[in-house]
């Protein structure tokens, strides 16, 4: 008599092996995005929690404003949170919300990238903005739903306010961005794009973004044509500073090469 399950174990073995391998494969980026986030190998980290990190990666950000001097007044702060410790943006030369006196940008520059920040925001009202390229601001600032408000692409986009955890906790953006495009004769062809997720939830998508706002104080261009003379500059990651005790932990970039106007993923 011939043992049927002897047959079927290796065969159901199989199928499930397919099976899974396809669900592991299928799996939404959301697995990949959210508080805690790792690295992926290709990628670099620009912030670890420690001084010696902070001031190899990053510098002040020499706009016209800058008040502060090196080395960088960001105090190393410990993890209210968990286990490590964070950086503070609260640098005394931004206090009274005077952005570009005192925002930290990375040394490196970037082009088309994916990046992860984590924030912690200890008070009510804090402020503070995560930079692309040194550019266009993606807005961390507590109680304000606005397209001026938290995670919004900044003046252009907001983002649902439910999504963010609160004052106390941290959140964490995932971001993927193509950079602006030019064409041969260094005109603008193809504005700069974004997709977010908001700790772990998909906030925007293919968000294609228009200018930089803030005039020459905020970042590159910024005082160019009222914002819109985007020029092709590679620029670096940037953090502001504006007087608020907005804390940042496990911030890593990797460097992508995004031919096609799609930021998705």
């Amino acid at each position: 008599m011939i043992h049927l399950h002897f047959i079927f174990r290796p065969f159901l073995a199989s199928v499930f092996v397919s099976f899974l391998s396809v669900v592991l494969i299928q799996l939404p980026a959301e697995a990949q995005t959210g508080v805690g986030a790792e690295a992926p190998k290709e990628a670099e980290l620009l912030f670890n929690g420690k001084k010696r990190s902070l001031h190899k990666n990053w510098t002040y950000w020499e706009g016209p404003r800058l008040a502060a001097e090196l080395p960088i007044k960001w105090e190393i702060v410990p993890d209210p949170v968990d286990k490590g410790n964070a950086v503070s943006a609260n640098d005394p030369a931004g206090a009274g919300g005077k952005y570009g006196a005192a925002d930290i940008v990375t040394k490196q520059k970037f082009t088309d990238f994916r990046l992860h920040v984590e924030f912690l925001i200890k008070e009510e009202g804090g402020n503070s903005g995560v930079y692309l390229q040194n550019r266009y601001e993606i807005q961390i600032l507590d109680g304000d739903s606005t397209d001026h408000g938290m995670a919004a692409v900044i003046n252009e986009k907001a983002a649902p306010y439910d999504v963010y955890r609160g004052v106390g906790k941290w959140n964490a953006y995932d971001i993927q961005f193509r950079a602006a495009r030019f064409d041969e004769n260094g005109k603008l062809s193809e504005k700069p794009m974004t997709t977010i997720y908001f700790n772990g939830e998909k906030i925007h998508e293919n968000v294609s973004i228009q200018q930089v706002w803030g005039g020459a104080n905020s970042g590159l261009d910024g005082g160019r044509d009222g914002g819109k003379g985007i020029t092709d500059r590679p620029g670096g990651i940037k953090l502001q500073a504006e007087g608020h005790e907005v804390l940042f932990r496990n911030i890593w970039i990797q460097r992508l090469r995004l031919d096609e106007p799609d930021t998705d993923f």
